[in-house]
C-alpha cells in the first residue's frame, strides 16, 4: 500500500533537526529530502502442492540419532529395516512399496546402487547434515533433474552450506562422541570465506565400536510356551569407518554453484541372525565409496533459468563368508557410475515471466524439459559373471500452475535403457533393450480461503523400477526376461495452519493423507531346483497398500519455544500375489498396521531438552499370517539434554562471535525394552552417548 505516512514523519524529524536555522534554508533542506512516494508488496508463505515432511534445525539437532536411517524413523509413512548395531545394515522403506521405490538424494543428486538397488542409510552420519526432508511421489519443484520425477517416493539429504557472521571468515567445529558399544566417534568440520562470493567447507570424522550388547533372547513353542529364556552378548557387530568430504560453493549474480568431493571407507562385522543356538557368525563387509559431484544453477535472463548437474562415482564392496558349513563365499563388487544432467524451466506467465506484458497477471505458469544421462557398470570376481553395463536416458517434462486458489503440477517421465553384457563364453558383447517407458504424474492442490492457511490436495503417479543388476544378471540366480516393477499411487488430503504472534500457543500445524498404492510385477525369488541356494528371480508378485498418514506440529512459548510433534501410520498393505497360496491376503511381512513417533523439544537460553517416542505395531514376518510369523509391537523412549556455554569473547579480537563449547547426553531406549525389528536381529537395550562440541 501507498506509504506516504513515512515521507511526512521524515518531513517532521528533519523539521525538528533544523528548527534553529531560517525558513529559506529549511526550505532548501525539505525539498531536498522531500521522497517520491513508495508501495510496500508483501507476498503470503507459499505452501508446497506436494507434502512435505522436514526435519532441521533445532528439531533434527536434538533427536538422539547417529546416522540418518535413525533420524528417517521419525516421518510418519516409513518402514526402517534395521539389522542393529552401530554398523548394522539400515534400509528405508515409503508407504510399503519396496526399498527400491525410494530415491535417495545427497545434495540434489542421487545415490545409486546398480547392483542391487538398495542404499543403506546407516553410512551417512549426522554430524555435517542440516536438513532431511521426504516426499511422497516427487518433490514439489518442476526445476530439477529428470532423475527427482524418476522414484515413488523421495528422500532429500542436505548437507551443511558455509555460512559465516559479519566479521567471520572461518568456522570450525571439532566434536567427539563417545558412548556404549566401544562408541569412539571424533569429528572436525572448517569452512573457510576465500571471498564473498566462493566458500570452501571440509569435514572428516572416525567411527569405531566394537558392538557387543547384551539382549535377552526367548524361544517359543508352537503351543505358546517358552522353551527356553536366556541372556546372551551380540557378537561380531564391530565396525570402522572412515568418512571424508570436501566442497568448494559459489555464489554469482542470480545463481550458485558447488563442487563436492566424499569419500567413505568401511570394515565391519556381520553379527548375523540368532538360528539354530549359533549365537556368533563370522561374516564380514568392507566398503569403499567415492564420488564427485557438482552442481551449477543460474537465471541467464528474466524468466529463464538454467540447471547442470554431474557426477562421477566408484564403489566397491566385500563380502566374506568364511563359514564353510553354510557356504564358503567370499565377493567383491566395483561399481562405476557416470550421470550428467541439464534442466531448464521458463516462466510463460506471472511477475518474473519472459513475456513483460504479462509480469502483473494474477497467473503463474511455468514450464520445465530437464534431460539426464546415466552410465553403470559392475565387475565382479563370480564365476562366469557378465559384467553388464547400463546406458539409461531420462527426459522429463512438467508444468505448474498457480492461479489464487489453485495449484497445480503435471509432468511426465520418459525412460530408456539398453543393457550391455560381456559373457566369457562369447566373443561380442550381447545387447539387450528394455521397452521404452513413459510415466506421468498429476498433483493438485486447493485453498478455499486466501486469508487461512487451508489446503486441500491430492495427486497421481505411476512410476516404475527397473529390475538391478542382481536381480538380472547374478550367477545362476538372475533372470535376463524380468520386467519392470510398476507402482500407482492415489493419495488426497488436508493440510491446516494457524499462527499467532502472542500467547502461549503459538502455531498449530495439521497434516492428513489418505493413499492407495498398487505394485505391479513385483519381482521376486522363487526356490528352484531342491537346492537351498538355488533361486530365480520372477515377475509374480501384486501388492495393494491402503493406508493413511497424519502429522502434527504444536509450538508453545511459556517461557522459550516448545515444540511437540507427533506422526501416526496406519497400513494395510496385502499380498495378493497367488490365491492357491497361503499367503494370499496377508498384511505383507514387516509392515505393522499402526505406527507412530511424538518428539518433544524445549529450549531455555542455552539449555536444551528434547524427548523421542517410537511405536511399531504389531506385524508378521511373513506374508502368510499364521500365528507362528507374528511378531509382538515394539517401542522405545529417548531422551536428551544439551548445553551450550559462550566462553570469554576477546572485545578487541576481529571475529564477532564468541567461541562456544556444546555439551549434549543422550539415553536411548530409557526403559531397555528387548524388541526385534527384523527377526531374530535382536536390538540394543538402554544405551547412551556423551557429545563434547568446540565451535569457533
Amino acid at each position: 500500500m501507498p506509504l506516504r505516512r513515512y515521507s511526512i514523519a521524515l518531513l517532521l524529524c528533519v523539521s525538528s533537526a533544523l528548527l534553529a536555522q531560517n525558513e529559506e534554508e529549511l526550505d532548501s533542506l525539505l525539498r531536498h529530502f522531500n521522497i517520491d512516494e513508495v508501495t510496500v508488496e508483501a507476498h503470503r508463505r507459499e505452501e508446497p502442492v506436494i507434502p512435505v515432511q522436514k526435519l532441521e534445525g533445532a528439531r533434527l539437532e536434538g533427536l538422539s540419532t547417529q546416522s540418518v536411517a535413525d533420524a528417517a524413523r521419525y516421518f510418519s509413512g516409513v518402514q526402517i529395516k534395521d539389522y542393529g548395531g552401530v554398523g548394522g545394515l539400515k534400509t528405508i522403506d515409503i508407504r510399503s512399496m519396496g526399498t527400491n521405490h525410494l530415491g535417495v538424494f545427497y545434495d540434489g543428486i542421487e545415490i545409486g546402487n546398480a547392483q542391487n538397488g538398495t542404499v543403506d542409510l546407516g553410512k551417512f552420519s549426522m554430524d555435517n547434515i542440516e536438513e532431511l526432508s521426504l516426499y511422497n511421489g516427487q518433490k514439489s519443484e518442476i526445476f530439477q533433474p529428470a532423475k527427482d520425477f524418476g522414484s515413488a517416493g523421495t528422500l532429500y539429504i542436505k548437507t551443511r552450506r558455509p555460512k559465516f557472521t559479519q566479521g567471520k571468515t572461518f568456522n570450525l567445529n571439532v566434536t567427539m562422541k563417545a558412548g556404549t558399544f566401544g562408541l569412539a566417534n571424533p569429528s572436525i568440520l572448517y569452512e573457510q570465506k576465500i571471498t564473498d562470493n566462493i566458500h570452501f567447507s571440509a569435514s572428516g570424522e572416525f567411527t569405531y565400536a566394537h558392538g557387543r550388547y547384551h539382549f535377552r533372547y526367548r524361544k517359543f513353542l508352537p503351543d505358546g510356551s517358552i522353551a527356553w529364556d536366556t541372556t546372551a552378548v551380540r557378537q561380531n557387530g564391530d565396525v570402522h569407518a572412515w568418512r571424508a568430504e570436501a566442497g568448494f560453493f559459489g555464489y554469482l549474480p542470480d545463481g550458485k554453484w558447488h563442487v563436492k568431493a566424499y569419500f567413505y571407507d568401511s570394515e565391519k562385522g556381520i553379527p548375523g541372525a540368532i538360528v539354530n543356538n549359533v549365537w556368533k557368525n563370522a561374516q564380514r563387509q568392507w566398503d569403499r565409496n567415492a564420488f564427485v559431484q557438482g552442481n551449477f544453477t543460474k537465471a541467464f535472463i528474466r524468466g529463464y533459468d538454467f540447471q547442470f548437474n554431474a557426477k562421477y562415482s566408484n564403489d566397491r564392496m566385500r563380502y566374506l563368508n568364511p563359514d564353510t558349513t553354510l557356504m564358503y563365499i567370499d565377493n567383491t563388487f566395483t561399481q562405476q557410475e557416470i550421470y550428467l544432467s541439464m534442466a531448464h524451466r521458463v516462466a510463460v506467465f506471472g511477475p518474473n515471466a519472459v513475456n513483460t506484458n504479462c509480469r502483473t497477471t494474477a497467473i503463474n505458469w511455468d514450464i520445465a524439459v530437464s534431460v539426464d544421462y546415466q552410465y553403470n557398470y559392475l565387475a565382479g570376481n563370480l564365476a562366469n559373471f557378465v559384467f553388464p553395463e547400463r546406458n539409461t536416458l531420462l527426459a522429463a517434462a512438467a508444468t505448474q500452475f498457480y492461479w489464487k486458489y489453485f495449484k497445480a503440477q503435471a509432468s511426465v517421465l520418459s525412460t530408456f535403457v539398453f543393457d550391455k553384457i560381456h559373457h566369457p563364453t562369447l566373443a561380442m558383447p550381447t545387447a539387450t533393450k528394455q521397452k521404452p517407458q513413459f510415466t506421468p504424474a498429476v498433483f493438485v492442490s486447493y485453498q478455499p480461503i486466501l486469508k487461512e492457511e487451508l489446503f486441500f490436495r491430492a495427486f497421481y503417479k505411476r512410476i516404475f523400477r527397473m529390475p538391478t543388476f542382481n536381480d538380472l544378471y547374478y550367477t545362476d540366480v538372475g533372470n535376463i526376461s524380468l520386467k519392470p516393477e510398476y507402482t500407482a499411487q492415489y493419495n488426497g488430503g488436508i493440510q491446516y495452519d494457524k499462527r499467532w504472534t502472542a500467547g502461549v500457543v503459538r502455531n498449530i500445524s495439521v497434516k492428513a493423507d489418505g493413499y492407495f498404492n498398487q505394485v505391479t510385477n513385483k519381482i521376486v525369488a522363487i526356490p528352484k531346483g531342491n537346492g537351498q541356494y538355488r533361486w530365480q528371480m520372477m515377475n509374480l508378485g501384486y501388492v495393494e497398500i491402503r493406508g493413511c498418514d497424519i502429522n502434527a506440529l504444536l509450538t508453545l512459548c511459556p517461557a522459550k519455544d516448545l515444540f511437540l510433534t507427533v506422526s501416526y501410520t496406519f497400513q494395510k498393505a496385502q499380498d495378493f500375489t497367488n490365491p492357491d497360496e497361503l499367503t494370499y491376503g496377508g498384511q505383507i511381512a514387516y509392515i505393522p498396521w499402526h505406527s507412530c513417533s511424538a518428539t518433544a523439544n524445549i529450549q531455555w537460553r542455552g539449555l536444551a531438552v528434547n524427548y523421542a517416542f517410537i511405536y511399531v505395531g504389531e506385524r508378521y514376518h511373513n506374508s502368510a499370517n499364521i500365528p507362528a510369523n507374528h511378531e509382538q509391537p515394539w517401542y522405545t523412549h529417548d531422551i536428551s539434554a544439551s548445553y551450550e556455554l559462550e566462553l570469554k569473547h576477546n572485545s578487541r579480537a576481529k571475529i564477532k562471535t564468541a567461541p562456544r563449547l556444546h555439551f549434549a547426553v543422550e539415553i536411548n531406549n530409557i526403559f531397555n525394552q528387548q524388541y526385534e525389528v527384523i527377526l531374530n536381529y535382536p536390538m540394543p537395550g538402554i544405551n547412551g552417548k556423551g557429545i563434547v562440541k568446540l565451535l569457533l
